[in-house]
């Protein structure tokens, strides 16, 4: 939580955090300032002070809606400093940093960067600013990163705005299945009025605009993806292909909130009709292990602990996984879940990348989210929903949807 960014800093020997870049799907931005139109920025927070937004003077309004300690980066007059520069944009732009950093007391120590930026630019920035101030190292930080630790826990606002966007999430899903089971169907394919074939580009076009008619984004796309594509996780489905009766659909969606805010992941996996055996089967062992490993959540638990435990209930039930064999393609591929929030991939990890700091602890908001794959059978099954690890230590789902595999449909002339 922002609460413990000042331990963090410590702990990490961070002396300040310098955020650059626009306000909204920026989520290092977003986590101090809460979005709005802010266009471009600088931030920086001092170890023990609160944090100071520069701000660009057309947007002094949104700036101040932040609620943050706030300056007009206009009283560092650019064109003064690309004067005294000699049109050197590149030495002005540092002077300028070096200016702030100053007024702010921070001329020497670490600083980490966070936000969006060219990777040239800032390169260019960040490097110049070290030799303008000796004293001063500019860093840069990985998925172990002591704002990604912040975020790793939510506080009770954060976690009623993730819970609003699983309503939202679970209420276009609803209309997405009311949708699919009302069509009529021809030799087992789902059949629009015109007569032509539905496809997964028509269901993706309705889901879109469900979720903008809610107020949400999908700036991650979704996934829905029938037959051999669902056994294989990240697919997105290929457009063109045609909705089928019978076929494994991998329903994984993760839009957030307008302006890039926070996200919400869910996962369901259908059949339109009926299911055969096979299908039956795999579904039955993935909502097994997902039952499973819901009551075995516990506050303090290292996350990898509950992917070791994911694969050996697969493995007892006669699926390959990644404990097994890295790199597998059938069976259990894909780590059990990670944290959501303002990123729809963040804190704690599950997986190979976790950390000791990967942990369930009191705020965690995580996805659980088992799976099988079988390509060769066109067979793949996932279930998911975002879980809030409650201060009294109960996991409690944020958006609550029925399990159900096969969808009856409502015609079949």
């Amino acid at each position: 939580m922002k609460t413990d960014l000042d331990r963090l800093m410590q702990a990490y020997d961070i002396d300040a955090l310098l955020v650059t870049g626009p306000a909204q799907h920026n989520p290092p931005m977003y986590y101090f300032t809460g979005g709005g139109h802010i266009s471009q920025a600088d931030l920086v927070k001092k170890r023990g002070q609160p944090a100071v937004l520069f701000y660009n003077s057309m947007e002094r309004d949104e700036a101040a809606r932040t609620g943050l300690q706030t300056k007009d980066l206009g009283d560092y007059r650019l064109r003064d400093l690309l004067k005294e520069c000699n049109g050197d944009l590149l030495q002005a732009t540092t002077r300028r940093y070096q200016k702030m950093l100053t007024e702010l007391g921070i001329t020497t120590g670490k600083v980490a960067i966070y936000g969006k930026i060219d990777a040239g630019v800032a390169y260019a920035i960040f490097s110049n600013l070290e030799k303008a101030l000796p004293g001063l190292e500019v860093v840069g930080q990985l998925d172990d990163s002591l704002l990604m630790q912040a975020m790793a826990t939510k506080d009770e606002a954060e976690v009623e705005r993730i819970r609003q966007m699983g309503r939202v999430t679970t209420a276009v899903v609803a209309e997405v299945a009311d949708f699919l089971t009302a069509h009529r169907v021809h030799n087992e394919t789902l059949m629009k009025a015109n007569g032509e074939p539905l496809t997964i580009g028509d269901v993706k076009r309705q889901i879109n605009l469900w979720l903008a008619e809610r107020g949400a984004e999908n700036p991650e796309g979704t996934i829905f993806a029938i037959g051999r594509d669902a056994a294989v996780p990240h697919s997105a489905g290929t457009a063109s292909d045609t909705v089928r009766l019978g076929q494994t659909i991998v329903f994984d969606i993760f839009p957030c909130e307008a302006g890039g805010g926070y996200f919400y992941d869910f996962t369901r996996t259908w059949c339109l009709g009926y299911a055969t055996d096979e299908a039956l089967a795999l579904y039955e062992d993935v909502y097994t292990v997902y039952q499973t490993l819901l009551k075995e959540l516990k506050l303090g638990v290292h996350c990898p602990q509950y992917q070791r435990r994911a694969c050996e209930l697969f493995e007892g039930r006669g699926h390959s996984t990644i404990e097994q064999d890295p790199q597998t393609q059938s069976g259990y591929v894909h780590s059990l879940g990670h944290g959501v929030g303002l990123n729809v991939h963040e804190r704690p990890w599950f997986g190979r990348n976790a950390s000791p700091e990967d942990r369930l602890e009191a705020g965690a908001v995580v996805t659980i989210e088992p799976g099988l794959y079988y390509p060769e059978r066109g067979l793949g099954v996932r279930l998911e929903d975002t879980v809030w690890m409650r201060p009294d230590g109960k996991p409690e789902i944020l958006a609550d949807y029925p399990l159900d595999l096969v969808l009856p449909m409502r015609s079949v002339f």
